[in-house]
This record gives structure tokens, sequence and C-alpha cells, in this order.
């Protein structure tokens, strides 16, 4: 059975899947490409911030750093 592409944009699929990547104007894969960087940025953010609690005088600034880049480059998406 075929399904619509009618039906898969107003439905769960579209609400799931392609509702939010349109409202910010990228596809799916663009939105995925760009949320697993600022997963991985987050990733090695902490990472460096856990480095630097356990060693204070490692890291001292990594973390701000990164999220100080990642802020820049997502604010102007929103």
């Amino acid at each position: 059975m075929k399904i619509s592409d009618s039906r898969l944009d107003g439905g769960l699929i579209g609400r799931l899947f392609t509702d939010h990547p349109k409202s910010v104007g990228e596809t799916y894969l663009e939105h995925l490409g760009f949320a697993v960087a600022v997963a991985g940025i987050l990733f090695l953010a902490g990472a460096a911030a856990l480095v630097h609690a356990l060693v204070p005088a490692l890291c001292q600034t990594t973390a701000s750093r990164h999220i100080a880049r990642l802020s820049s480059r997502v604010s102007p998406r929103q």
C-alpha cells in the first residue's frame, strides 16, 4: 500500500521528522547533520569540563570557548 506524500507531511511523520526542519529552512538531512555537529561540540565541551573538574590546570577555557562559539552558530537560526 502506497502512502501519499500529503498524508506523510501532515501526519505523524511530518510532525516527527519534517515540520521542525522546514521551520528553520532545512531538509531533514540538513537538520540531522547540523544537530549531530552540535551534539559533537557539546560532547567535546562536556569532556573538557570534566577534565578541568578533575585537574583544574587543564582545559581552563576549552568548554566555555566551545560553548560561546556554538552559541554564535545556533542563535541566528532561531
